[in-house]
């Protein structure tokens, strides 16, 4: 299940056109911000290396997402410990990145949302004691907020 989950929000993150079109659109501006150099081969290297974060990252959260509903792991205190976890980075990242990172959460969109929002619904419907209202909703939340953090990370390696 848990390879699955990953599987899921990997591969419908990797395929979103929204992150296509900001991870090319980054490339560009670090291109000319001096970041990296402003040769084709760099900035596809470093839109594809932005594009697999988010897309690990996502995956990632929808498997943390997953095991919050099998165990029935409250959501408000793994966002709040999640954002909390954003601020704190926000003070040490580049702060040539912080606004992709911050933008790198919505790009979980067309393909991803419909899918892991089935995904949450669907397992916490087949679960007893689970209320597909209560339970099985948040998964988009933590793929929205993983991002971030893992996109400031990069910036920080990078």
């Amino acid at each position: 299940m848990l390879t699955f989950a990953f599987a899921l929000g990997f591969g419908t993150t990797v395929a979103e056109p929204a992150l296509i079109a900001v991870s090319a659109e980054a490339a560009k501006v670090a291109a000319e911000g001096g970041m990296i150099l402003a040769s084709d081969e760099a900035m596809a290297s470093y839109a594809s290396g932005l594009r697999y974060t988010v897309a690990f990252s996502v995956g990632l959260a929808i498997v943390l997402g997953v095991l919050r509903i099998l165990k029935g792991w409250p959501i408000h205190y793994m966002i709040a410990m999640g954002y909390v976890l954003v601020v704190i980075m926000t003070a040490f990242a580049p702060r040539e990145i912080i606004g992709i990172a911050y933008d790198s959460g919505v790009t979980t969109s067309t393909i991803t949302v419909p899918l892991v929002t089935a995904l949450g619904v669907g397992l916490a419907s087949s679960i007893e004691g689970r209320n597909p209202m209560i339970d099985g909703f948040g998964l988009i939340a933590f793929a929205s907020l993983t991002p971030m953090i893992f996109v400031m990370a990069y910036g920080m390696v990078i």
